[in-house]
């Protein structure tokens, strides 16, 4: 499997692998990054560590990991990927997205998804696109709900954090036939 770029006008997407992502690490040692994910990249060696998984993934074509390259701000912004894919069902998850605090609430996460969904609906021809967000994160919650995702459900205590809270996860989808409306609705102007 062949990672794509993905790339318009504000973004691009290339995949993030070991010979690249120390151009994150300023990022990923900010505050409070990643407070709703039950994953560390705080260190050098955490990063490392986050980053050789989504390799793993990558290989096992589980996963395609990418580098957020903000176009507008010519400077890397973070990482996104494709998770959890099942190629037999044709269902596979965004997430994992982090950016630094300068890029939030710039458009740039917006940016990212449609190019994300665009390549799963309409090159990989994907039947459903997932998202999976802590319960006590508004704001991703409403970034997803903005893109057109309906909340399926909330899987209750499901995943156990650094902390060693047990976060609730509001399980995100949506649907082959809910994209052409969504890209013209949503994504009008892209």
């Amino acid at each position: 499997m062949k990672a794509p770029t993905l790339e318009n006008d504000r973004v691009k997407l290339t995949l993030l692998d070991l010979s690249n992502y120390k151009h994150l690490m300023a990022i990923a040692q900010e505050p409070n990054l990643l407070q709703y994910s039950p994953s560390k990249i705080d260190t050098p060696d955490d990063l490392k560590a986050y980053v050789q998984q989504a390799v793993d993934d990558y290989y096992h074509k589980t996963g395609i990991p990418f580098m957020v390259f903000d176009k507008a701000a010519n400077a890397y912004a973070g990482c996104t990927r494709f998770g959890l894919i099942n190629w037999q069902n044709k269902v596979l998850h965004i997430g994992w997205t982090w950016i630094g605090n300068a890029f939030q609430g710039t458009g740039l996460n917006k940016h990212m998804k449609f190019l994300m969904l665009q390549y799963a609906f309409e090159v990989l021809d994907f039947d459903k696109v997932e998202f999976r967000v802590d319960e006590r994160n508004t704001r991703s919650r409403t970034a997803v709900e903005k893109l057109g995702a309906t909340l399926e459900g909330i899987l209750r205590k499901d995943t156990l954090m650094l902390d060693s809270f047990k976060r609730s996860t509001c399980c995100y989808g949506i649907l082959k036939e809910e994209w052409p409306g969504i890209k013209v609705w949503v994504f009008n102007g892209f």
